[in-house]
This record gives structure tokens, sequence and C-alpha cells, in this order.
């Protein structure tokens, strides 16, 4: 992996899971999907030849799946 890519993404994982102590479920949720998102989404762009455009709509998609999922968990009671 690039080194140049590689560094700045764990310093940034590294503070946003940090971050997530005081946050409620809904948006641990998002947050989670995102960050799934934008990593699946940053490998298939790689692939395809646009890493940058794969990862802005993986995080898009991974949010929005992330928040749908937790108002289903609060509808099934969870």
């Amino acid at each position: 992996m690039n080194r140049q890519f590689f560094i700045p993404s764990l310093v940034l994982a590294t503070s946003v899971l940090s971050g997530c102590a005081g946050m409620s479920d809904t948006q641990q949720r998002t947050l989670s999907g995102s960050a799934m998102g934008a990593a699946g989404g940053a490998a298939i762009g790689a692939i395809s030849g646009n890493a940058g455009a794969g990862a802005l709509i993986g995080a898009g998609v991974g949010a929005l799946g992330g928040y749908v999922y937790d108002q289903h968990e609060k509808s099934q009671g969870n």
C-alpha cells in the first residue's frame, strides 16, 4: 500500500474511533456505516481507476445504510 495514503488513513481512523465515546447509537451506526462504505468504495474505486470517487460514494451509501439499520433496530425494540 502507498505510504502517503496509509499513514494519514491510520491517523484519521484512530481519531474517528476515539471520538465515538459520547455518541448516540444512531450516530455510531451511521458513522460506522459511512466508514465501512468509504473503505469498500475506495477498494472498488481503486480497481476501476478512481478511488476517491468510490470512497465518496461508498461513504454516502454506507451512512444511509447505517442510519436505516439503526431505525430498523429501534423499531424492533433493541
